[in-house]
């Protein structure tokens, strides 16, 4: 119960309903209390931004410089472009199926505008990033890269504690306010009297959402079963324990010994379950990208912006290589994904807000989603690392 109590979700789920009942029932003063405390947040986030991106992705780039070899190329490439279809993938249903689900919403949303209250801060504090985010994704790839390619590094060994000074921020500082921003954001919204709205939108999403990945976990184990020769239905089966302790946990990094133990079970030999497992729980978040895709092509609807392909297609290539730096915590990816969200699709404070309430409302099923496919991925690894060992070995 107190594992419960003390989760992510759980908080966020607290905190949504209280910022409900307090924009609908507490006073206007009470209420710009939490506004305040959103005015000043969303400066800190929007200072911690760029910071964010640099911490987490030039070590993570460079740590590939680590590890060679065929193995390494090849389960890199298939987690890269499972990444990318699921991101292609939610980005086509979700631009086709939530103009006409949202429609209602749209159009009540704009009358809703014109009379919406606002709540203002008692007082505000600009705190100006010291980089822009797409400066600092740019310097963090040349950074990370060039590491890569070094054995011995006195700047390496720089970036390993700013990723550790990052890590403390996120993990003490960022996550643990997060609900409280949620609460103000709800707040705000009851207030004005577009909540019943919002929450209605997120009941559509998460329906669409659930039902992509289940999808999708299907057609990979579908695709995987014809590579492998092997029945897709015992394949998939053999994962739902580490599917069910996923949903638990929220996180791929705790579920590897689940993760490991039944890719051995569909047939994968130890050696390869041993490296691909581990590593895919930190470059394969399929279920990840495609909540995010989703959620972000939502709220773009919601606030009438454009959904333009070219600018998503961007946005999806340079969101599968953001989640490799993803921090192994409940909503890490969010996290590592809120630069590109600004920078390239111009997400401002309360966008962001709702996008991580989104997100963390469903994390564990895409954590879910992204260990089990990392299951498939290491029954593929295993077919082409060991394809000229005779089937008996293998299995």
């Amino acid at each position: 119960m107190m594992r419960i109590v003390n989760s992510l979700l759980f908080k966020v789920f607290m905190a949504i309903v209280l910022g409900i009942v307090f924009g609908l029932y507490m006073p206007e003063w009470f209420n710009r209390v939490f506004a305040t405390f959103n005015a000043f947040f969303g400066q800190f986030l929007s200072f911690s931004i760029p910071l964010i991106i640099m911490g987490l992705i030039m070590p993570a780039i460079s740590d590939l410089g680590k590890e060679a070899g065929k193995m390494l190329l090849i389960t890199a490439a298939i987690a890269y472009g499972s990444t990318l279809f699921s991101g292609f993938m939610s980005f086509f249903t979700s631009s086709t199926i939530f103009p006409s689900l949202l429609e209602e919403h749209v159009n009540s949303a704009s009358s809703m505008a014109e009379s919406a209250k606002e709540l203002i801060p008692y007082f505000s504090i600009e705190i100006p990033p010291v980089i822009e985010v797409m400066s600092a994704l740019v310097l963090a790839f040349v950074i990370g890269l060039g590491l890569s390619y070094q054995e011995k590094s006195t700047l390496k060994l720089a970036v390993k504690d700013f990723e550790t000074i990052i890590m403390q921020v996120i993990e003490r500082v960022i996550v643990p306010l997060l609900p409280i921003f949620i609460l103000g954001i709800f707040a705000n919204m009851a207030y004005s009297g577009q909540v019943y709205q919002i929450l209605s939108v997120f009941m559509n999403i998460i329906g669409v959402i659930f039902a992509m990945h289940i999808f999708l976990l299907i057609l990979q184990y579908v695709i995987v079963g014809s590579i492998v020769k092997k029945n897709p239905v015992k394949l998939l089966s053999a994962m739902l324990p580490a599917y069910f302790t996923a949903l638990g946990t929220q996180s791929s990094a705790a579920t590897i010994p689940v993760t490991l133990g039944q890719a051995e079970k569909n047939g994968v030999s130890e050696k390869v379950a041993g490296f691909v497992v581990p590593l895919c729980a930190t470059i394969h978040l399929s279920g990840s990208i495609m909540k995010i895709t989703a959620c972000a092509i939502a709220l773009m609807i919601l606030n009438g912006m454009p959904i333009n392909f070219p600018v998503f297609a961007g946005f999806i290539f340079m969101l599968g290589i953001a989640m490799v730096a993803a921090p192994g915590v409940p909503g890490g990816a969010i996290m590592a994904a809120i630069g590109v969200l600004q920078a390239m699709l111009g997400f401002n404070e309360e966008m962001i807000g709702l996008m991580i309430a989104l997100y963390i409302a469903m994390d564990s099923f895409g954590t879910a989603c992204n260990v089990t496919g990392d299951g498939a991925i290491a029954l593929v690894v295993d077919k082409i690392v060991n394809k000229e060992v005779p089937k008996h070995e293998v299995a």
